[in-house]
């Protein structure tokens, strides 16, 4: 039964590799709720290279993040709320009005749903350059150690 799953993942790792990496992490940062994270393990479980999947998956998230911040800087806050929740949007203000270009950091590196805070930088107007930063300082560090993580457990 597993050796069945292994050879499976295996083979979507040789087919997609690196463009399903960024594809999904570029998507996962403007609506998609499926996180990067499994993918960039299981990519280098079965032979990625662990640095090249780290900064495929950030540079994609980080370009997707832009998008979604674009999103919320031109349709605003009712889009937002329709698309992603009232919930994240009020606890999102809260964030922001608190910690800044640390909401985007904190929101790259945890589970906070990383779209959200994208949107919601475009939606309270924090400056652009400051997001793109904050965003690839917050998302290359998880995707790193998810990667190098990976490559640990393809080693067992």
């Amino acid at each position: 039964m597993f050796e069945g799953l292994r050879e499976w993942a295996e083979e979507t790792v040789a087919e997609y590799g690196y463009i399903g990496i960024f594809i999904i992490s570029f998507t996962e940062s403007i609506i998609q709720p499926i996180p990067p994270d499994p993918f960039i393990t299981g990519g280098t479980a079965f032979g990625l290279s662990p640095l090249y999947a780290a900064l495929v998956a950030a540079v994609a998230s980080v370009l997707g993040g832009i998008v979604g911040y674009f999103l919320g800087k031109f349709l605003g806050e009712p889009v937002f709320k329709k698309f992603i929740g009232e919930k994240y949007y009020d606890k999102g203000e809260i964030l922001f009005r608190k910690y800044g270009i640390w909401a985007v950091i904190i929101a790259a590196i945890t589970p906070i749903p990383f779209k959200a805070i994208c949107w919601l930088a475009g939606i309270f107007e924090m400056p652009f350059w400051g997001f793109v930063l904050a965003a690839f300082i917050g998302r290359l560090p998880r995707f790193i150690f998810m990667a190098y993580f990976g490559q640990w457990l393809g080693n067992l």
